[in-house]
């Protein structure tokens, strides 16, 4: 019973929005099929510059092809770019220019100017803007967000086994973006410095790079991707005051340890730890309850409704313009 509420209470209150997406490459089939499947959007369409694989698309799985990006902007409430990122400025500006809620893959875009650019044309235009970060919405983080308070110390390690497709940026914009856009969402602090270095190995740009970004209030991130690694990791450690807490965005997995002051009369299976002060703290841990989800369906869906509802998007165009200047200062600081 509360199922049919829940549902006919949706169908009035939510609008499900006429959407379009541009490219039709690996990621780019992953959207067509869950914007097809989801009951907030209604797919119109897509647009690919290649011809022969916008057929290939269209006829395996009848989507409708259209053979010109302007007559499908038209068409549509939000556009949903997962184009190459060298190409996200052009159709972002075409969207929003006319008026379209974009979603768009990260990085937001490939230069800075690119990407304040939009910033300003979203406003002027009142649009809405997303940026795919997608680790945003995976269950593990989700599980543990709230539980980040503070912390001053984070160490991320996300590797990977060499994979030709996305080789054609360095690994700070294909891996390292995603764990430098979290931090950023749990860190209340500007970034201070960075010190980074490169190393490439097999492309023409760094295939392996360290990050140490230190923040104005004294949080230090240490951050480590490759993707010429012998198995695939994607793991970032938070410690903080009375906490140490570890997100596995692989397997999905949290580990939460946490400290108080120890009671009176600990139980012979408490863990008490006694500094060179004499004070004592319990040791206990937290197991949060991980729920599964489609993290892609998910920003997607949390993207209408802040279109439906006027609420600022989960991963804003800010917020991806603010994780694209500081991988291009990590960077900048390889060359010094």
């Amino acid at each position: 019973m509360e199922t049919g509420i829940i549902s006919v209470f949706l169908t009035k209150t939510g609008h499900m929005l006429k959407v379009g997406v541009l490219g039709a490459g690996h990621l780019g089939k992953i959207h067509l099929r869950l914007l097809n499947q989801s009951d907030k959007y209604e797919l119109v369409g897509f647009y690919d510059p290649d011809e022969i694989n916008a057929k290939k698309v269209a006829a395996e799985f009848g989507y409708t092809h259209y053979d010109n990006i302007n007559n499908l902007i038209d068409a549509v409430d939000v556009v949903d770019i997962v184009t190459p990122t060298l190409s996200h400025f052009d159709c972002a500006k075409k969207a929003i220019e006319k008026g379209r809620h974009i979603f768009i893959e990260k990085p937001i875009t490939n230069t800075l100017e690119e990407a304040e650019q939009l910033l300003e044309l979203s406003k002027k235009h009142g649009v809405k803007g997303q940026v795919g970060h997608v680790e945003r919405f995976n269950p593990a983080f989700l599980a543990v967000k709230d539980k980040i308070e503070n912390p001053m110390f984070i160490e991320t390690h996300r590797l990977a086994e060499f994979n030709p497709r996305g080789t054609d940026v360095p690994v700070v914009l294909d891996l390292m973006i995603h764990d430098i856009d979290a931090i950023l969402s749990v860190v209340p602090s500007e970034v201070e410095k960075i010190n980074a270095s490169g190393v490439s190995v097999i492309s023409q740009s760094p295939d392996i790079a360290n990050a140490r970004i230190q923040f104005k209030n004294g949080c230090v991130a240490n951050l480590t991707s490759s993707r010429i690694s012998l198995k695939n990791m994607r793991k970032s450690r938070f410690f903080q005051r009375d906490a140490y807490i570890s997100v596995d965005f692989l397997e999905k997995k949290v580990e939460v340890v946490k400290m108080k002051d120890a009671p009176e009369n600990p139980g012979d299976f408490d863990m008490i730890l006694q500094n060179a002060e004499g004070e004592k703290k319990q040791i206990y841990f937290e197991n949060p309850e991980i729920d599964v989800n489609n993290a892609i369906l998910d920003e997607l869906e949390t993207f209408a409704d802040a279109i439906n509802n006027d609420t600022e998007p989960v991963v804003s165009l800010e917020q991806g313009t603010n994780a694209l200047r500081v991988a291009l200062q990590i960077i900048a600081s390889f060359d010094n």
